[in-house]
Parts: structure tokens; C-alpha cells; sequence
């Protein structure tokens, strides 16, 4: 049984309590702890800044930088409530990475804060302690220029919050996570993460020229990413966007490993991660995921970054423009990239090939004898070589080329191609061919299922697709807010054959349906498309559906695996790879072609 509540007078809440209630929104775990205090620290001017942490951060955070510092009657200001340095009286142009004012006062509230702090001009340092809300100075301290902030016990009286807290190797991760993403648009500063409950995490700076930003990125994400990406940038109506992008091929299990920030804050904004799913829609399997570092410049006037008290999420006025202007961005730079395959499917390859290796990816010993070594040529007992030569006595390829029928004029020879001249058909159903400097293996099934594909979408996209009427059109019931949204974009509908109009307040009426889609649930699509209209993605899942179909109709269209195919027809089929987008990945993320440099071979032999 629930009693009544009794009605007790409206008081005002203690302070502590107050900034209690602030830290639960702000400092949800210790990365948002590091986060607040890196951020103060780059607003502050810092080029180094060091982090250590014990326990996963719940018993130690403690971050120095070089900054600008503060004075001591500054101190006191610094943990009072909506006290700040950053902004006067325009909230609509906020251009550091904090500004509300509540993240020290809130740190101080829930643990023990030490700040200690200098600035240049000054003597001597300076301190001020915060034990559970209990203020303790200031007072003078040993210290460097600049400004050292240590939080211990956080959430000691809090029990509540701290319960529910991950694991010490969880909530260590949470920070690294946290480091890498601001660190990610700061080239110009050094971080180093260390503690007892982590490896150290050390990045230096890379400078400000243009190459420094790809040097950091390439720090974070690994030299494979740097390898396997393609710069962008697009630039439209006062909206900047830069970064790279990584090859379709180079893809990943999670999302873990795309970077957005916009004015240099870390972000997690539905709209851009949609417009990344957007960007390789049909250039990834559903299960994969993009490797990416995006930046996105904008006036601040046209971003709302007080969305969130964590300042994790951002508004813009208009998001259909960043949608749009990301997505052109990294399609345009994939399609200028030309046919491109990425590294880490060679080298799969040539890890294949290395004695040794198993399936499982380890290398196999026998009867306790080492492997051969990668770098010398391998050793064969006496009579081994012609045994071996023996062993493919009667083999041929599917089909062979002789080198008077590849005879190509002198002026371009087909080698000289990015894709070369076809050599070979194996298996029936992968190419061998051959350039100026290295091997390509193409699977012919999935490189003219990609073809196939892009022709499909040339076709529908420069004319509107065919309708199927209903004999009976459907009525579906939806809420008038719903039905809004889906009549406003009627015509936008229309061009995917999809017709419909209002049938009273709160109903619209379904008379066509796109034909490519055969039998369609109407009910079903009019939800989706009207939660998609009101995610701001408009007619997006209608498109979708359709790439879908016009992917099966490639899939059954293109060249079968099994297929024995003349020289003529392979190396027509490696010049249309070289003219068509995105022809590096067939239409369900895999590769369509590995290419083995001559100097990896060699290595392999042991020529080098």
C-alpha cells in the first residue's frame, strides 16, 4: 500500500546537496571526471598535459598541465557554482569545450579535490582543497606553472552512484576511450596517460602543419588506418567538413573506431553517425562498421552544444545540410580514390603463405623444430625441390593466357593499368593479373556484382521509379503528427514510387507502391518511413529497401563464380573495375581484389 506524501513547505536546498545533484548529472563515472579536467586544462592554453590514474580512477585522477594557471584569489571562484572564465553573457557563441561552471564544484562535492595552481607572472603557487563539500584554504604550495588537479575517493559518499560503477579494467578503458577522442583534434598538444592500473599511454605532439593532423590520428587509430583511408572535405553554407575516411574494405566489428568531433569537441550524435551508416550504405556489410576521423567546422551560433550536461551530444540548426554535406564529402573522396584495395587483405595473404601458418593464425611447430624464418629462403632436404615440382605434374589453370593473344599497343600497355592485364583464371572463378610492380587476385563474381549494382542506381537515380497501383488502397491509421510529416513529403515519396495522400486527420491512403519492391507490408513501411521522417532521415528507408532489391538483382546478374571466362572479357572486366566508384568492395562489404606488391613476393622468397 503507497501512503499519501506529505506536503512539507518549499525550502532551499543545502549547497552540498545541491552540487551533489549537479555531479549526478555531470560525472556520471571518472571519464567524465578526465574529461572535464583535460578540457579545462586546453581551455586554460596547455601544449602538455599529464594524466594518472589508480583503480580505474575511483581511487585516483590527477591531471597537470602547463597552462595558463590561476591566481590565488581565483581559486575560491573556481569551485563555486557557475563561476567560469569562458563566456560573459552570449550562451549562442560558446567557442571553448567548457563553459557551465558546475564540473569543479560537482568533482568537489561527491570526492576529495585537491587544485593547486600557478600562473606565470606569480611567485609562488598556490592551493585549495575540497573534502566532501568542506572547503580548506587557499593557501601557498610548491608548484610549476600551470595548474594540478588530484580528485581521490570519488563517489566515497555517494554509495549509491559508486555501486554502480563497471570493473577497475572498465572504468580504465572508459578513460583511454575518453583521452584518445580529445586527443584526436589536438595535435598540437602532448598527453600521457600512466597509473598503476593501466599501460601507459603516451602521444606526442605532431606539430601544426597539415600533416600533423593525419601523424595523430595515425598515433590513435594505428599506422593500418593511415594506410587504408582517404582524405575529405566538403564545404557548403558556412559548414566545414575534413577528416579521412577509411577504404570499405577496411572495416571493423564495431563503431568503436569512428572519431566526430565538431569544433573540436568529441561528439556521439545520432544525425552523424546516421550519415556515416548513410556514407557506405551500400559499401558495407550491416554488421560492419566504418573506420573514420571526421571534423566538422561550423559557426557556433549555428550549434547547440548545451544539449546535454556532459556536453556529449550537439544540435544544429540545420542537420539535413551536415547530413548531407558529411555524406557527399566521403563518397566523393572514396569515388576520386579510383580502385583501391587495402593493405590489411594482402597482408593476410602474405601471412598465408609464411611457413607455418595455420587457419587459426598461429604458427605451427612440429616435433619441436622452429619454423623457417620469413626473411631467408626456405629449406628443402636433398630431392625435396623435385618432389615438390612433382607434385603439380597435370596442373593447369582454368584458363591461360598466351602472350601473343595479351599483346596490347605499345602506347599503354595493360600492365600499366591499375588492375593489369589478366594472366590467368583460376578455379574458374578468381583472376590473375599482372602490373608494373605487383600481383592482383580478383574475385570475378563479386567485381561484376558491383558493376552490376552501380548501374542500377545510375538508372534510378535519373528518372523516378516505376509504381505498382493498389486494386484497394490501403488506409493506414497513424498519429496526426505522422501524418504530417508523411504528406509534407509526398513528392519526395513519389519520385520512389511510393504514392500516397491524407485520408482524413489522423489516416493517410497508400494507392502505389515502388514495383521493385513487389509485395509491401503498407502498414508496416508508412510506420517506419514516419519514425524515420521524424528522426530527421526522410525518405531514406524507402531508398534503402530498394538498394536492397537492386543489390539481389545485381547479385543474380553478375558473372557467376564457376564461369570460364576468355582474356578478352577478364581484362574488359578489370578496365570497368578501374572506371566504376567504389568498385574496390562488392555490395556486401567484402573485397573484390587483393593486390601483392612484387616486394612482398620477394620477401617471401627470401629475395629481401
Amino acid at each position: 500500500m503507497i501512503l499519501p506524501m506529505s506536503h512539507p513547505r518549499i525550502h532551499r536546498l543545502d549547497e552540498t546537496i545541491v552540487n551533489q545533484i549537479a555531479a549526478g548529472e555531470v560525472i556520471e563515472r571518472p571519464a567524465n571526471v578526465v574529461k572535464e579536467l583535460v578540457e579545462n586544462a586546453l581551455d586554460a592554453g596547455a601544449d602538455r598535459i599529464e594524466i594518472l590514474t589508480g583503480g580505474g580512477g575511483k581511487t585516483l585522477i590527477r591531471v597537470t598541465d602547463n597552462g595558463s594557471g590561476m591566481s590565488a584569489g581565483e581559486l575560491p571562484l573556481s569551485i563555486a557554482r557557475h563561476c567560469t572564465s569562458k563566456i560573459d553573457r552570449d550562451l549562442e557563441a560558446i567557442a571553448t569545450l567548457g563553459f557551465r561552471g558546475e564540473a569543479l564544484p560537482s568533482i568537489g562535492s561527491v570526492s576529495r579535490l585537491v587544485i593547486r595552481s600557478r600562473r606565470r607572472e606569480d611567485g609562488e603557487s598556490n592551493e585549495i582543497v575540497v573534502d566532501g563539500g568542506a572547503i580548506a584554504g587557499p593557501r601557498p604550495a610548491p608548484g610549476n606553472p600551470g595548474t594540478m588537479v588530484e580528485v581521490t575517493g570519488l563517489f566515497r559518499n555517494v554509495p549509491a552512484r559508486l555501486k554502480f560503477l563497471k570493473s577497475d579494467r572498465a572504468e580504465a578503458n572508459a578513460i583511454s576511450e575518453t583521452v584518445r577522442r580529445i586527443a584526436m583534434a589536438r595535435p598540437d598538444v602532448s598527453f600521457t596517460l600512466a597509473g598503476s592500473d593501466r599501460s601507459t599511454l603516451d602521444l606526442p605532439a605532431t606539430g601544426t602543419d597539415p600533416q600533423a593532423l593525419i601523424a595523430r590520428i595515425a598515433q590513435i587509430l594505428g599506422r593500418d588506418f593511415q594506410d587504408n583511408c582517404v582524405a575529405i572535405a566538403g564545404d557548403k553554407e558556412g559548414v566545414r567538413v575534413l577528416g579521412f575516411a577509411g577504404l570499405p574494405s577496411f572495416n571493423r566489428a564495431s563503431a568503436s573506431h569512428q572519431f566526430v568531433h565538431v569544433n573540436g569537441r568529441p561528439v556521439r550524435d545520432r544525425q552523424l553517425t546516421g550519415a556515416l551508416r548513410g556514407a557506405y550504405s551500400d559499401m558495407l556489410a550491416r554488421d560492419r562498421h566504418a573506420v573514420c576521423a571526421i571534423f566538422i567546422e561550423v559557426d557556433p551560433r549555428l550549434v547547440d552544444v548545451n544539449v546535454h550536461p556532459a556536453k556529449a551530444e550537439v544540435r544544429f540548426r540545420d542537420p539535413g545540410l551536415v547530413r548531407a554535406l558529411t555524406i557527399s564529402a566521403i563518397r566523393r573522396a572514396l569515388a576520386e580514390e579510383g580502385v583501391r584495395a587495402s593493405t590489411s587483405a594482402a597482408e593476410a595473404m602474405t601471412a598465408a603463405f609464411r611457413p607455418g601458418y595455420s587457419t587459426h593464425g598461429a604458427p605451427q611447430h612440429h616435433g619441436g623444430a622452429a619454423a623457417p624464418s620469413v626473411n631467408r629462403p626456405l629449406d628443402f632436404a636433398p630431392g625435396m625441390a623435385e618432389k615438390r615440382q612433382s607434385d603439380f605434374a597435370g596442373f593447369t589453370p582454368s584458363a591461360a593466357i598466351a602472350e601473343p593473344a595479351m599483346a596490347a599497343p605499345e602506347t599503354e600497355p595493360a600492365a600499366d593499368h591499375p588492375l593489369g592485364a589478366a594472366r590467368a583464371q583460376i578455379h574458374e572463378n578468381y583472376i590473375v593479373a599482372q602490373t608494373a610492380d605487383s600481383l592482383v587476385i580478383v574475385d570475378q563474381h563479386a567485381a561484376h556484382e558491383r558493376l552490376v549494382f552501380e548501374a542500377l542506381k545510375d538508372a534510378l537515380s535519373r528518372r523516378t521509379l516505376p509504381s505498382q497501383m493498389l486494386l484497394v488502397p490501403d488506409i493506414v491509421d497513424l498519429p496526426v503528427e505522422d501524418v504530417e510529416r508523411l504528406v509534407a513529403e509526398h513528392e519526395t515519396l513519389a519520385r520512389f514510387g511510393l504514392e500516397i495522400e491524407r485520408f482524413g486527420p489522423g489516416a493517410v491512403a497508400v494507392r502505389a507502391t515502388p514495383a521493385m519492391l513487389g509485395e509491401v507490408d503498407a502498414q508496416g513501411l508508412m510506420r517506419d518511413l514516419a519514425d524515420d521522417l521524424a528522426d530527421g532521415n526522410g525518405a531514406l528507408r524507402i531508398r534503402d529497401n530498394i538498394e536492397k532489391v537492386a543489390s539481389t538483382m545485381a547479385c543474380h546478374g553478375s558473372v557467376r563464380s564457376g564461369r570460364r571466362m576468355r582474356a578478352e572479357e577478364m581484362n574488359a572486366l578489370l578496365r570497368q573495375m578501374e572506371a566504376t566508384p567504389g568498385s574496390g568492395t562488392c555490395n556486401h562489404g567484402r573485397p573484390t581484389f587483393i593486390e601483392l606488391k612484387l616486394t612482398d613476393i620477394e620477401r617471401l622468397f627470401g629475395r629481401r
